[in-house]
C-alpha cells in the first residue's frame, strides 16, 4: 500500500444540513480526520489546502503557517482575525499529529467547544497554552473557563492503534546503537513487533508512544513531595501513577497555584508570579517539576493534590524508517536518546530514554499509528524524489527508499543526508551503499560538519547541486525534508529558493513564488519537529 498524496477534502456532511458553509467544512474536515483513522483511503488536507476549502474569513493563506516563525510574530499576524485563526496562530505550526489533530483543526475544535482540553500542543508547550487561555478568555467563549485537564467530549474511539485515546500494544523487538566510536551523540535504531496487534501503516506516518517516566526521577519526586510512594491515588499508588500517567518535565502552571494556596508571604508571592508566568528569580527554565519541589521546599502538598495539579504524560511521536511493504508486521523508528545537564542536575528525555534503556526486549507498549498530514510518496511511483534527511531526519527517507524498492516503483531517488562525522554518524551506511549500487538510489549526497575546518550542511550541498537538483525539479520531482524546524528546515528552503533564483534565472520574488507553488502542488513536503 502506498500513500496517496493529498485527496480533495470528504464530504461526509450533505449540503442540505442546517449548518453555514464554514461549519459544514469544518465539520467535514474533522470527520475526514476520523475515517483516515482506519485507513480507508481518506487523508487530511495539507495547511495549504485547508485554506484553499475552508472559505470566507478563513481563506487567508495562514500566513502564521511557519514552524520557524515566533509565537509573538505569529499572533500579529493573526490580530483582527476570527478566535479559530487567532488559536491556529498560537499553535506550534508543525502540523505534528500530537494532539490528534493537525494546528489548524485543533483550533477550530477548541473554539467550537468540541475539544475541552487546551494543553494538547505538546511543541508549544506552556508559551501556546497561555496563549490559548488568554485568547479563550478574550472571546468570551464557554469553553474559557473550562481547565486545561478537563476531557473532551466523548468521540468514537475507533480501532485499537489509529488514535491516542485507544493505543494497541505492540512488542518492543529490539535496539541497535547507529553510532561509532567518537560520536556526540546517542541514536538508535529500535524495532517493534506488530503482529499481535495488527497494526500497518504507510510511509510517512508516525509512531506514537505511550512510554513512561523514568523510575528514579519519580523516586526523587516521591522523596522531596514527602509522600508514601503506595499512597493511593484516584486507584493507583502514587509511584504508579507517576510512571505511568504524569509530565515531570517543565512545572505547570497549576502546580505553582496550588503552592501558592498552602504557602504564605514571600513563598507565595512568588509561586502565584510563576504561575502569571513571570519569572522573580530567573530560573523558570530549570523549574520542572522536581526543580519545582526543592524550590518551595517549605510547601506540604498531598498526594492527591499534586498529581492533579501535573499535565497528563503525553504520547510522543516519531517518523517510522521501515515500510510496511518490505517488512510486514514489524517497524522501525531513529530515535535520538535526549541528555542534557542544567546546572548540576542531568535531565533526559522520557520516550527517548525510555527507548534507548528502559524499555526490555519482549515488554508490551501502548502505541498508535498517526496518518500522515500531507507527507508521503508520490502517488504515481515514476515520478522522482528528492529527500533532504540529516541526522534522525534521514528515518522516514529510509523508509520511502524501502518502499520504493518492495513496490519496484521506477522513479529515480535522490538522498541528502548529513551529520557531524563520517566515520561515526553515517547511519544506515551499509543499506545506502547497497542501495547506490543496485540504483535504487540515483544519486547519494553527504555533508559532514565536523570532518574538517569549515562546516559543511545539506544545504550547502544542495546549492553545490544546484543545477541538477532544479533540472530534477522541472521534471516534475517531488522535494521532501524531514528535521529541525527552527533552523535546519528554514536553511534549506532558503538554499532552495537562492538555486532556483540562480538555475532558473529568476528573480528572489519569482523564486519564492515558485517554492510556493510547489508546497500547494504537493511537491514541497516538510515533516519537521
Amino acid at each position: 500500500m502506498t500513500l496517496q498524496t493529498p485527496s480533495p477534502l470528504v464530504q461526509v456532511i450533505p449540503e442540505t444540513a442546517p449548518f453555514s458553509e464554514e461549519q459544514r467544512s469544518w465539520l467535514n474536515g474533522f470527520f475526514a480526520g476520523l475515517l483516515s483513522l482506519d485507513n480507508a483511503g481518506v487523508t487530511a488536507l495539507s495547511p495549504a489546502e485547508n485554506a484553499a476549502v475552508m472559505g470566507g474569513a478563513e481563506d487567508d493563506g495562514a500566513p502564521w503557517h511557519d514552524p520557524a516563525m515566533e509565537i509573538a510574530e505569529r499572533q500579529k499576524l493573526a490580530e483582527g482575525r476570527p478566535l479559530p485563526r487567532k488559536l491556529y496562530a498560537a499553535m506550534a505550526q508543525q502540523d505534528c499529529g500530537q494532539c490528534g489533530y493537525i494546528c489548524e483543526t485543533y483550533s477550530s475544535a477548541i473554539a467550537s467547544g468540541a475539544e475541552g482540553r487546551l494543553n494538547l500542543c505538546a511543541p508549544g508547550g506552556k508559551e501556546t497554552l497561555r496563549a490559548v487561555k488568554a485568547l479563550m478568555e478574550e472571546g468570551g467563549s464557554a469553553a474559557a473557563a473550562a481547565p486545561a485537564e478537563v476531557a473532551a467530549p466523548a468521540a468514537p474511539a475507533g480501532p485499537a492503534g489509529r488514535s491516542r485515546e485507544n493505543p494497541a500494544l505492540a512488542t518492543f523487538l529490539s535496539r541497535r546503537k547507529l553510532n561509532g566510536a567518537g560520536s556526540e551523540k546517542e541514536t538508535w535504531h529500535v524495532e517493534f513487533d506488530l503482529n499481535e496487534c495488527g497494526l500497518d501503516y504507510v510511509v510517512g506516518d508516525a509512531f506514537g508512544i505511550a512510554a513512561q517516566n523514568d523510575p528514579r526521577l519519580v523516586d526523587a519526586v516521591i522523596a522531596l513531595l514527602g509522600a508514601r510512594p503506595d499512597a493511593d491515588v484516584a486507584g493507583k499508588s502514587l509511584r504508579q501513577a507517576l510512571i505511568a500517567d504524569r509530565a515531570l518535565g517543565s512545572a505547570p502552571d497549576a502546580l505553582f497555584q496550588l503552592i501558592s494556596y498552602v504557602t504564605g508571604g514571600e513563598t507565595r508571592a512568588k509561586a502565584r508570579r510563576l504561575a502569571a508566568g513571570e519569572d522573580p528569580d530567573g530560573d523558570l527554565d530549570r523549574l520542572d517539576v522536581l526543580g519545582a519541589l526543592h524550590k518551595f521546599g517549605g510547601a506540604r502538598l498531598s498526594a492527591e493534590a499534586f498529581v492533579e495539579a501535573l499535565d497528563p504524560l503525553q504520547p510522543r511521536l516519531y517518523s517510522i524508517s521501515s515500510s510496511h511493504n518490505a517488512t510486514p508486521g514489524r517497524i522501525s523508528l531513529t530515535v535520538d536518546a535526549v541528555r542534557y545537564a542544567i546546572g548540576s542536575r542531568p535531565r533526559w528525555g522520557v520516550a527517548s530514554t525510555f527507548l534507548a534503556e528502559r524499555v526490555a526486549p519482549g515488554e508490551k507498549v501502548p502505541v498508535y499509528v498517526q496518518r500522515a498530514h500531507g507527507f508521503g510518496l508520490p502517488e504515481n511511483p515514476q515520478t522522482p524524489v528528492i529527500m533532504c534527511g540529516p541526522g534522525t531526519g534521514v528515518a522516514p527517507f529510509r523508509a520511502f527508499l524501502h518502499d520504493r524498492r518492495a513496490t519496484k516503483a521506477p522513479g529515480k531517488n535522490w538522498l541528502f543526508f548529513g551529520h557531524q562525522r563520517r566515520t561515526s554518524d553515517f547511519f544506515y551506511e551499509d543499506e545506502l551503499d547497497a542501495m547506490k549500487a543496485e540504483g535504487l538510489l540515483t544519486n547519494l549526497t553527504l555533508a559532514w560538519s565536523r570532518d574538517g575546518a569549515e562546516k559543511i550542511y545539506v544545504q550547502d550541498r544542495m546549492r553545490e547541486r544546484g543545477a541538477e537538483l532544479y533540472a530534477w525539479l522541472e521534471q516534475g520531482a517531488h522535494f521532501y525534508v524531514c528535521g529541525d524546524a527552527k533552523r535546519m528546515a528554514k536553511d534549506v528552503e532558503r538554499a532552495m529558493i537562492d538555486l532556483v533564483a540562480e538555475q532558473g534565472r529568476k528573480s528572489t520574488e519569482d523564486a519564492v513564488i515558485y517554492v510556493t507553488e510547489l508546497k500547494k502542488a504537493g511537491r514541497y513536503q516538510a515533516d519537521v519537529y
